[in-house]
């Protein structure tokens, strides 16, 4: 077993900060906050965004290049930092440097995950001690998606996503499409038209087949590059939305078969060709650290 490496040599690494997929998506219920009961399950994919932190000399945290239209102090990596200061009371400052692979607007988690990975690995860096659990809380107050990649486990979701249970998926190839345009979570959970009582349903019902994402309805009516995306999906595979998208995806039992179905969406869409992980990327390399 290796020896843990002291903190000091994990400054200035990558750090990845995976994307994920939600296969299936049920609005339960409502909380009288507004928030929506969910059941949902995710799986990570082996796409990130990289995260790189810089020791600085002071308590000051910024970002080497700060997102374009995203204030600095809404970046949800600065968030994530300063929310650990200000619940450690650590003097502790940081430098982060994102390096910016997967879309914005597209309902893999890009934004839910960099503050994740800010969470977990500041943790660590700054030596602070808390419990995966603690940072969990903590992430619920950046996003509901937050916890699942602090968790770094492939899992089935309840409430509004901070109560998971592990399951095992088999992981697969999968092709995800990014249409040309953002689709606005606010606006979905907002319509009218959005079924907000779905009959809870079991993880063996998931796994019996019950994999329908309630958002589909409503995105497809108001956003027409993505039921084109998800029409040309549906020629190789059971075609799918994650979260409320835009990103759609279909899933593959074979290399060939993914690829086949990568080069023939390319010239009309952009396209990428991933593998799905129970274990998210984050993790496996905290491991391989420990």
């Amino acid at each position: 077993m290796p020896q843990q490496q002291d903190s000091a040599g994990l400054w200035s690494q990558n750090w990845p900060a995976p994307a994920k997929l939600n296969l299936m998506l049920r609005i339960i219920g409502r909380r009288t906050d507004g928030y929506h009961l969910l059941q949902t399950v995710f799986q990570f994919v082996d796409w990130c965004d990289q995260i790189r932190f810089y020791q600085v000399s002071d308590s000051s945290v910024s970002l080497v290049n700060p997102l374009p239209g995203v204030a600095e102090t809404e970046d949800l990596t600065v968030k994530a930092a300063k929310l650990l200061q200000k619940e450690t009371g650590c003097k502790q400052g940081v430098r982060i440097e994102v390096e910016k692979n997967l879309p914005m607007g597209g309902g893999i988690g890009g934004g839910s995950s960099d503050a994740a990975t800010t969470l977990v690995v500041l943790n660590r860096l700054w030596e602070l001690g808390l419990s995966t659990k603690k940072l969990m809380e903590m992430g619920l107050v950046l996003g509901a998606d937050v916890p699942i990649f602090v968790h770094g486990r492939s899992s089935w979701a309840e409430g509004v996503g901070e109560k998971v249970q592990e399951i095992n998926l088999p992981e697969q190839w999968a092709v995800i499409i990014k249409p040309d345009c953002d689709v606005s979570t606010k606006e979905i959970f907002s319509s009218t038209e959005l079924t907000r009582d779905s009959k809870p349903i079991t993880i063996d019902d998931f796994i019996a087949g019950q994999q329908d994402n309630d958002c589909l309805g409503v995105v497809s009516q108001l956003y027409p590059l993505i039921k084109a995306a998800l029409d040309d999906v549906s020629a190789f595979a059971s075609a799918r939305l994650t979260g409320t998208g835009a990103c759609v995806f279909g899933l593959f039992e074979s290399e060939d078969q993914a690829r086949n179905a990568y080069g023939a969406l390319k010239p009309s869409w952009k396209v990428f060709l991933v593998k799905t992980k129970n274990e998210s990327p984050l993790h496996s390399k905290f491991l391989a650290h420990r």
